[in-house]
């Protein structure tokens, strides 16, 4: 990667999180990166995966995240503090990116007990197999990790196939429908103390697009876990309960 491109880049996602309540254009973003606007795009999709408008609608989707498990601020002020003129689209976007409402995520401090799959049904037969395996950052890190396949390269919403690991090795996902999808993961600690401190120690990896033809198995989608930079996009979806996760794992150990 053009390191000068990721400086550039670098130096609007700063601005993007200093001004997340203001309404920042593609002009004003290329002009702190010091490229035309159309190089602007092309460059900052290249490094991040996104466009400059998807990545900052995902910074101030993260912030809300925070502010709502980490304030007193009602969900109208938080929408405001974001970006939002009105608190209804505010509301949709995070739901539909975050999987539960700003009301619920607040109240369930800010972690889901389970994550849904959603996708076009594709007939039993039809469906196809992804494996490979999850390489830790840190080998002494005891991790709840994520493996989901999105449609494109922000972790929101509903992936169309998901598992859920105690431990880095192999991974399986099974009923994959045909299609291009991205494989993202991401891992949070067990011993996180609090939930609105789980985002900074997020690690997080990519593989894609992957190619899934029907009644196939995609073999060696390997995925290396690394700490999220800021050149990475948000993860959006509701993070699952790592303390329930801790407990179970004890518990299993304990039967074994």
């Amino acid at each position: 990667m053009n390191t000068d491109a990721e400086r550039a880049v670098e130096r609007v996602i700063t601005v993007m999180r200093d001004n997340l309540e203001e309404q920042l254009t593609i002009d004003d973003m290329a002009r702190v990166a010091m490229f035309s606007k159309f190089h602007f795009s092309r460059m900052f999709q290249r490094v991040t995966g996104l466009s400059p408008g998807r990545f900052l609608s995902a910074l101030r989707l993260q912030q809300a995240k925070q502010l709502l498990v980490t304030t007193s601020f009602n969900v109208s002020d938080i929408s405001l503090r974001v970006g939002y003129t009105s608190v209804g689209t505010f509301s949709t976007r995070f739901t539909r990116s975050v999987g539960l409402s700003p009301t619920i995520y607040r109240r369930q401090h800010g972690v889901t007990p389970e994550i849904q799959t959603g996708g076009a049904f594709v007939p039993p037969g039809k469906l196809a197999t992804v494996r490979g395996i999850v390489r830790p950052h840190d080998p002494d890190r005891r991790e709840s990790i994520f493996l989901g396949l999105f449609r494109d390269r922000l972790p929101e919403g509903k992936p169309i196939a998901c598992a859920v690991m105690q431990e880095p090795g192999p991974y399986l996902l099974e009923n994959v429908p045909p299609g291009m999808w991205h494989l993202l993961a991401h891992s949070v600690p067990f011993d996180t103390a609090r939930p609105d401190s789980a985002d900074r120690q997020v690690c997080v990896a990519s593989v894609g697009p992957v190619t899934v033809s029907r009644d196939m198995t995609v073999e060696g989608a390997d995925v290396q876990l690394k700490p999220a930079r800021s050149l990475d996009p948000p993860v959006l979806m509701a993070l699952l309960d790592v303390r329930t996760a801790a407990l179970a794992r004890v518990a299993a150990f304990g039967a074994a």
